[in-house]
């Protein structure tokens, strides 16, 4: 039976007396591109993973395994969010491996895991006999402007005990005929790219080129960003490892705040638009005093006034702790025009600000105060993976080989309710970058730090 024989056949199936195409639209599925759409003479073959026995368990494609997003029903209220396909290794691929020319490129800022991501693809392609693997240097503009280097099991085998990407990361270079044009010369028909939701937005655009183009090109993301600001997904690669780094800050900053006579340590932490590093530090660390984030408006002035909360608490304790996201406080600081290669707003320095505003608001009160300032900035996100993350990017690089395998393109591989799926990248662009919820989690960081809600 061919394959969109048995595609007919699957849709048609009934399930709990539906057809299976109803049951999909009921679970709202959000349909992955497939090769099929725009490859009319797609070949199929059996999976030599299966046949080889290394891998005892396959996803079903058609009926698909089905991961739902919303798993809290409230009653008269109905589930906005949709089901997504389940990733794994399928019983049948698209690919002939020994065909296959896969590309990999990591581009944005550094998080933890990135090496761990590499590795982990090289490994999975590699599983599937797939000999023909590259890795892209710095970002996007590698695709037409570097070498690229052919990687292997062995010449990437200790590159997730360090920090950083072996490959080399960096902003901008997008550039969709050029890419386009290098990988079709090149013979690359598989390219798995990490970054973030801009990153993502331009492999989408990748993805749809190589449609229009009639081309056997698969693109896959891996979504990355140490601001865990990438919608759908649990949670980013390196987000735990970020945490724990800031968390050795946040300690050192305790010490010098109760080292000083009424001494107050401000910490900046990463975090633009979103205060996802800066409340989960605060939440494991237990020792901060007050938390600021783009989410919440900063108060300067009256009975919530951030200042008044740290005089209490320095005439309560002695010594207190601040933690800052550096895009806290800008409706406050005022606005800036300026942009970086990303076209990113460039803020004003919360940090700077508040250790200059605490020093003023304590003297203007007749308190003697000694205010210090740490800016850890890239160190925290240049260390390498904790166990947690080096597990989870594991399992990102193997659902992201898996799907590609099985004839997906233009999708994201996520863990979404602890489960590994494929995320279409128009669904990563729809809803990221997301911003902090100020509910439950909100109220959690207040009741650490006591700070007014």
């Amino acid at each position: 039976m061919s394959f969109a024989m048995k595609r007919a056949a699957a849709a048609s199936a009934v399930v709990c007396g539906r057809t299976m195409q109803s049951y999909c639209e009921e679970r709202k599925l959000a349909e992955v591109p497939h090769l099929r759409q725009w490859q009319k003479n797609l070949v199929v073959m059996a999976n030599p993973m299966v046949a080889a026995g290394k891998t005892t368990e396959v996803v079903s494609v058609d009926p698909p395994e089905m991961v739902l997003r919303d798993i809290v029903e409230v009653e008269g209220k109905e589930a906005k969010g949709r089901a997504l396909r389940r990733a794994g290794a399928a019983g049948e691929i698209c690919w002939d491996p020994s065909e296959v020319r896969a590309a990999i490129v990591t581009c944005g800022g550094l998080s933890p895991g990135l090496n761990n991501v590499v590795k982990g693809v090289v490994g999975a392609l590699w599983s599937y006999g797939v000999r023909t693997v590259y890795g892209i240097p710095f970002g996007y503009r590698g695709f037409y402007a570097g070498d690229y280097k052919q990687l292997t099991p062995e010449n990437v085998s200790l590159i997730h005990h360090e920090g950083g990407s072996a490959l080399g990361s960096s902003r901008g270079g997008f550039d969709e005929k050029r890419i386009m044009d290098s990988l079709e010369m090149r013979g690359v028909n598989q390219v798995y790219i990490v970054g973030g939701d801009g990153t993502h937005r331009g492999a989408y655009k990748l993805h749809e080129e190589a449609m229009r183009r009639g081309k056997k090109i698969a693109i896959i993301g891996v979504p990355k960003t140490i601001d865990n600001d990438i919608g759908v997904i649990d949670r980013s690669f390196g987000f735990k490892t970020c945490i724990e780094e800031a968390c050795k800050v946040i300690e050192c900053a305790r010490i010098e705040a109760a080292s000083a006579p009424n001494g107050v340590c401000v910490v900046k932490l990463m975090g633009r638009d979103s205060g996802f590093i800066a409340t989960h530090t605060t939440m494991a660390a237990r020792d901060v005093d007050l938390c600021l984030v783009p989410e919440v408006p900063l108060v300067t002035e009256g009975e919530k006034s951030v200042f008044r909360h740290l005089r209490n608490v320095v005439k309560r304790k002695g010594h207190a702790v601040v933690v800052v996201a550096e895009g806290a406080g800008q409706d406050v600081l005022g606005a800036t025009t300026q942009t970086d290669e990303s076209g990113n707003k460039r803020y004003k320095d919360i940090g700077v600000w508040m250790k200059e505003e605490i020093g003023k608001h304590f003297k203007a009160s007749g308190m003697e105060s000694n205010v210090r300032y740490i800016d850890p900035s890239y160190i925290i996100r240049s260390v390498p993976a904790n166990a947690d993350d080096s597990e989870y990017c594991m399992l990102l690089a193997q659902a992201a080989v898996h799907g590609a395998m099985a004839g997906f393109s233009g999708f994201s591989a996520g863990l979404v309710n602890n489960r590994s799926v494929m995320i279409p990248m128009t669904l990563i662009g729809e809803t990221s970058p997301c911003k902090l919820r100020t509910g439950r989690r909100w109220a959690r960081v207040v009741d650490t730090t006591g700070q007014p809600l």
